[in-house]
């Protein structure tokens, strides 16, 4: 999950390793109200954030936007999914990642990444319409 969201091997070592620092650090505020899974996930997911938000084009998903909605239904595999989905900007990656793969509601998305549960679904909706065009242009 740190690696499709960060999309660099190295820094989604160094984010998991800070992770595991936060867990041990915080281990004795856990208060058992999900599933100690969720909890340390949660974690890494707001660490690779954080992470993110450091970088220079974490906002900046404005240049994609004139993208148009092609229907496609033509074959690929998940090394075609997968490609098409490291090429996302990082808002749009992260978001799609969160609620797609990841299974996080748009409230907890939200609150996670500091923007409007509004805002997590457009950026969901516009990451699933990039992704088509991407997955077009990997497949040509």
């Amino acid at each position: 999950m740190i690696y499709r969201i960060v999309n660099d091997y190295d820094s989604a070592n160094d984010v998991l390793q800070d992770s595991f620092i936060d867990v041990f650090r915080y281990i004795k505020e856990f208060r058992a109200e999900a599933s100690l899974k969720t909890w340390i996930t949660t974690i890494a997911f707001r660490n690779a954030i954080r992470f993110l938000k450091k970088s220079k084009n974490f906002d900046s998903i404005d240049g994609h936007f004139n993208v148009k909605s092609e229907d496609w239904n033509g074959e690929f595999t998940a090394e075609y999914l997968e490609k098409a989905i490291q090429s996302l900007p990082e808002k749009a990656r992260a978001v799609f990642v969160a609620f797609e793969i990841e299974g996080y509601k748009h409230t907890e998305i939200a609150e996670m990444m500091e923007i409007s549960e509004g805002t997590s679904k457009s950026t969901l909706s516009y990451s699933k319409k990039l992704l088509r065009v991407k997955l077009k242009e990997l497949y040509e």
